[in-house]
């Protein structure tokens, strides 16, 4: 079922109160202490594209056989989703990569588990101005998203098409900071991943994320001109829940669902290589 919550809808929204069930109740002890119970909605919080579009899918064509109630609720950034989970006004979100819950956790404290993988958006490189990375000129502005995973993400795909050598950071992310040579004196401009296609037009070019440009019909196969590379790419895009709610019976059945065949033959049939499948 597909909630349209606003997002302040749903953080003042009161907690389920719960109703008896003759199930065992040590195998719902982590739901049940959070206010939920086997049989409750799974509420999940998902990026409208592509990851409310799965969920939907998810939901209409496998969750009643696999007895699991999905509430899909929407966001349109990328900070919310994370706040709301930590509060509990969600049980589980999916709409972020391992490198950006990494540094969520760092810089906020959440305590959050990795269930499973889904899905890749390849990040790519768009530009109203040219039609090859070649052709961007001297001094060419380049925006990029502001968020540090991201961010370093797309100077990495930058760095990879011969635009930019970038110091080695070890484990760190890398940073505007962290650029070595930069032949074609880019200006490079850090912008809200959100705001990217919108700025396309004022640009030269924009590094945008996948969801971000399958939103405004930019297609990473046929409109960027330069796409990072699926193989070995540590950026698919995972179910998250709260530690100790990896075990939550509801969150296994949705995992399960999401890393089958039956989702991946979606993912591919409808995305046709804009969005890439983790498994099946």
């Amino acid at each position: 079922m597909r909630t349209p919550l606003t997002l302040t809808a749903l953080l003042t929204a009161s907690t389920l109160a719960l109703s008896a069930c003759g199930g065992d109740t040590n195998d719902s002890s982590d739901a049940a202490a959070n206010g939920t119970t086997n049989d409750a909605p799974l509420k999940v919080g998902v990026s409208p594209v592509p990851h409310a579009e799965i969920l939907e899918f998810v939901d209409d064509e496998l969750a009643a056989d696999a007895g699991i109630d999905l509430e899909i609720i929407e966001f349109t950034d990328y900070v919310q989703p994370n706040v709301a989970l930590d509060d509990g006004s969600l049980d589980a979100n999916y709409f972020q990569h391992l490198p950006y819950l990494e540094e969520q956790e760092r810089g906020a404290g959440y305590e959050f588990a990795a269930v499973t993988p889904v899905h890749l958006e390849p990040l790519g490189l768009y530009s109203e101005k040219v039609d090859a990375v070649a052709e961007l000129a001297d001094g060419a502005q380049v925006a990029i998203p502001n968020d540090p995973t991201n961010g370093a993400r797309a100077l990495e795909l930058l760095a990879g098409e011969g635009l930019l050598t970038l110091a080695d950071t070890g484990d760190a992310s890398a940073t505007v900071l962290d650029i070595e040579d930069n032949p074609k004196n880019l200006r490079i401009v850090e912008i809200e991943a959100a705001q990217l296609p919108r700025s396309l037009p004022d640009v030269d070019a924009a590094v945008i994320n996948g969801n971000y440009a399958i939103e405004a019909d930019l297609s990473p196969a046929d409109d960027a001109i330069a796409v990072e590379s699926a193989e070995d790419n540590p950026y698919a895009n995972l179910l998250v829940v709260r530690e100790g709610d990896e075990d939550d019976p509801r969150v296994a059945k949705l995992a399960e669902l999401l890393a089958s065949s039956e989702v991946a033959d979606f993912i591919t049939e409808t995305y046709d290589g804009t969005v890439i499948p983790a498994a099946g």
